[in-house]
């Protein structure tokens, strides 16, 4: 029976694990802090479910247009939604261990350090060092917040995604650094409990990589809540100024200096490498990144990386892919990861959903395009649910017809991705997503309905 030994219980370390055992494998799990990693402690779920009672506090404020009479004051209670966090993840991160133990995986609590190819040994928190020998090692230690070399990012107020998370108590201000993803999700959920919010953003827009027009929309969207943009702008320095902290801003239009009682460090995240000992196994590293291949294999022959180790794509659904095609080359079974079809979820209101190909990409590479375009203010079910600022938009080869992008904000988006994904990892044209029936009153019409736009043949919206 083959050995493996995985480092790292986060959503790719454990599904990895899942996957080895499967398919015969005996398998070792080693986990210095929470089975479940970042995203089911520190990131995806517990953010989501700050988001999603931010959604429905925002609803619940504008009941009457919905036919809703609420009596009395509608708030929310801090502490209680934490609680509510607290009890998602542990079910969650429960359900996971009850599946490793199905699956008779060992879990071992420990810091683990590659002694050679063939060999692990684990710090346990008594002290204790364990050694393990085994056929092959999986690397899924995950990221960290990256912290700037800023002068002040030490102070007091001064936190990082998962100080955001669990915080004492809303704050009345909060200045963002950094517009990508995780920044923009924060100033939403922040904005919508009432903070004033600010973003500061080095690139010249916020959400680098994502379609320009979506993101033209979203930053409207996010002005019109009042929430003020700084792009093109950086951090000087954080400073003290009573209960408060000024943060110094050199803009394209000179030095400003935003006032806030909460400064969120929000600028990316770098691989976790200390301690595992891969410089002196000889393992291959790229700006504190493991190198790996497509079955995920390290240069050392036995050891593979997964997840935001590899610097890849830092997604969880990524991590867990490449976990599966990890454990899957150790067991002889060769497949390789498809980087093209990965869909990217943001959990604003509107939400933001992103398959393939961008416009902007296929200008750049001088791809012969068409493409097709839906509002969602003509779609039933964004209507019934009053959420139809945002559109459907298909990216196609101008020859075949082929998908090659589908970019996606308003109500639903998040869910209906799965859908562009899986037409772009089939090769399918727009001719097939047209012929495919969608139920209604669905918004996942609006997919079929933008697909018949690059054909000029939309049937609810004016045809250019």
């Amino acid at each position: 029976m083959k050995s493996i030994v995985v480092i790292g219980g986060g959503v790719g370390g454990y599904v990895a694990a899942i996957r080895a055992a499967q398919l015969g494998a005996k398998v070792t799990l080693i986990e210095k802090n929470n089975i479940g990693g970042t995203c089911l402690n520190e990131g995806c779920i517990p953010t989501k479910v700050l988001l999603h009672t931010a959604e429905l506090y925002s609803d619940l404020l504008a009941g009457e247009e919905y036919g809703l009479r609420i009596n009395g004051d509608i708030s929310v209670d801090w502490q209680a939604l934490q609680k509510r966090k607290a009890d998602v993840i542990k079910q969650l991160v429960g359900g996971v261990r009850i599946l490793l133990q199905y699956n008779k995986i060992e879990i071992i609590n420990g810091t683990a350090k590659i002694n050679t190819p063939k060999s692990v040994s684990i710090a346990k928190p008594n002290g204790e060092i364990q050694r393990i020998d085994t056929d092959n090692t999986i690397i899924a230690t995950g990221s960290e917040p990256f912290i700037p070399l800023i002068p002040g990012v030490d102070l007091e107020g001064v936190i990082n995604s998962t100080g955001a998370l669990s915080i004492e108590e809303i704050p009345k201000s909060i200045t963002i650094v950094g517009g990508g993803v995780i920044g923009v999700e924060f100033a939403h959920l922040f904005n919508t409990l009432g903070a004033e919010v600010s973003i500061v953003e080095m690139m010249p827009d916020i959400l680098p990589r994502i379609d320009g027009e979506i993101v033209s929309l979203m930053r409207s969207h996010l002005e019109n809540k009042n929430i003020k943009i700084y792009t093109s702008a950086k951090v000087a320095s954080i400073s003290k100024n009573g209960d408060m902290l000024n943060v110094n801003v050199n803009t394209k239009d000179g030095s400003i200096i935003l006032k806030s009682e909460k400064v969120l460090m929000s600028v990316g995240r770098r691989g976790r490498l200390e301690g595992l000992n891969v410089e002196e196994v000889g393992i291959k590293t790229e700006r504190n990144l493991i190198a790996v291949d497509d079955n995920m294999e390290t240069n050392v022959t036995g050891i593979y990386a997964i997840g935001d180790i590899t610097g890849k794509n830092m997604l969880a659904h990524v991590a867990s892919e490449q976990g599966i095609i990890a454990a899957q080359s150790i067991m002889g079974i060769k497949d390789k990861m498809d980087y093209k079809v990965i869909p990217s979820c943001i959990y604003t209101s509107p939400e933001i959903a992103s398959v393939g190909m961008t416009e902007e990409e296929a200008k750049s590479k001088g791809i012969d395009y068409k493409k097709g375009v839906f509002p969602l203010m003509a779609n039933g079910k964004s209507i019934i649910s009053n959420e139809t600022s945002g559109f459907v938009k298909v990216i196609a080869d101008s020859k075949y017809g082929e998908v090659l992008g589908v970019h996606i904000i308003g109500s639903r988006a998040t869910d209906i991705i799965g859908e562009a994904a899986l037409a772009i990892k089939l090769e399918a044209t727009v001719d097939e997503l047209i012929s495919t029936i969608h139920a209604h009153p669905t918004v996942s019409e609006s997919v079929k309905e933008a697909a018949l736009s690059v054909k000029n043949r939309a049937i609810h919206n004016v045809n250019n």
